[in-house]
């Protein structure tokens, strides 16, 4: 009796393969002086995740009339409680309105 594979299962022999042959490792250049703890992202990237910080903000079990943060923005820090989402802002308790692209980052506070 043979103990080897069926001829469906068993594996053909094709050689040596050398698949790790072209390899390409990328390291910053000590001109661009990124640190290691900052993220490089896109724009894109940024306004996906600040969109996702709010909703969650929004969406919170906590969240009943308003939410209070910290909001980076171009001009700086802002302490401020949020009432309101709209498509393209944020509304404050004080009837600030908040353009959504100028936040660079959102966190509660």
């Amino acid at each position: 009796m043979k103990k080897g594979l069926p001829s469906v299962f068993a594996n053909r022999r094709v050689g040596i393969i050398n698949n790790n042959e072209e390899t390409y490792y990328s390291k910053e250049s000590e001109k661009n002086n990124i640190k290691n703890n900052d993220i490089v992202m896109d724009d894109n990237f940024r306004k996906i995740l600040i969109n996702k910080k709010i909703n969650d903000l929004f969406n919170s079990s906590s969240f009943v009339y308003k939410v209070n943060v910290i909001i980076t923005t171009k001009e700086g820090d802002k302490n401020v409680a949020l009432i309101a989402k709209g498509k393209d802002s944020l509304l404050t308790i004080t009837n600030e309105k908040i353009n959504i692209d100028d936040i660079l980052d959102i966190k509660r506070g």
